[in-house]
């Protein structure tokens, strides 16, 4: 990682924007760099945090959605859907899953054309354990309080719902 920057770049292009573009879309340019400055930020973290386990943050969220289906299986069509990702990179994924000996690629009986992905016994041990990895550090959240990152969630969902990424009064899945 490179020093710490004597000021803040956001800050500066917020004072940039404002002189040559007007001050009107100043909060919603520095709201959407600092969203994808905070992504850079947080995955490197969780890829730091889950590399231990031979995974990266991509890969856990694919290893936890199987291990969270109800028979440890899903279709790679659904696993695309579930996390809003293209095919393509779920492939790429699963992949490597297989590689590394947490999921295995599997063809139904009664449908010899689909593909699905289901989590191993090593996939189930390294969940668990990149989960107890993850909790402990607070998902690399520090310094947000709770409180900071339930209203961060709060804040987001609602750009999320009018995107539609959900149905809007929708909690959980049924």
């Amino acid at each position: 990682m490179n020093a710490p920057l004597p000021f803040d770049p956001i800050a500066e292009a917020s004072r940039q924007w404002s002189q040559h573009w007007g001050a009107e879309a100043v909060p919603s340019m520095v709201a959407v760099t600092s969203i994808m400055r905070a992504e850079q930020i947080l995955m490197a973290r969780l890829n730091e945090l889950l590399a231990p386990h031979e995974l990266t943050f991509p890969r856990y969220e694919a290893l936890m959605l199987l291990h969270y289906s109800r028979h440890g299986e899903l279709p790679l069509g659904k696993i695309s859907d579930r996390l809003q990702v293209h095919r393509a990179s779920v492939t790429n994924v699963i992949d490597k899953l297989v590689d590394t000996g947490h999921v295995e690629r599997v063809r139904p009986e009664h449908d010899r054309r689909a593909v699905l992905a289901r989590i191993t016994a090593k996939g189930t041990q390294t969940a668990r354990q990149a989960t107890l990895a993850l909790n402990e550090n607070r998902f690399g959240m520090g310094p947000l309080t709770d409180a900071d990152c339930t209203r961060l969630f709060e804040l987001l969902r609602s750009l999320r719902a009018h995107s539609g990424d959900f149905e809007a009064g929708q909690e959980v899945a049924q």
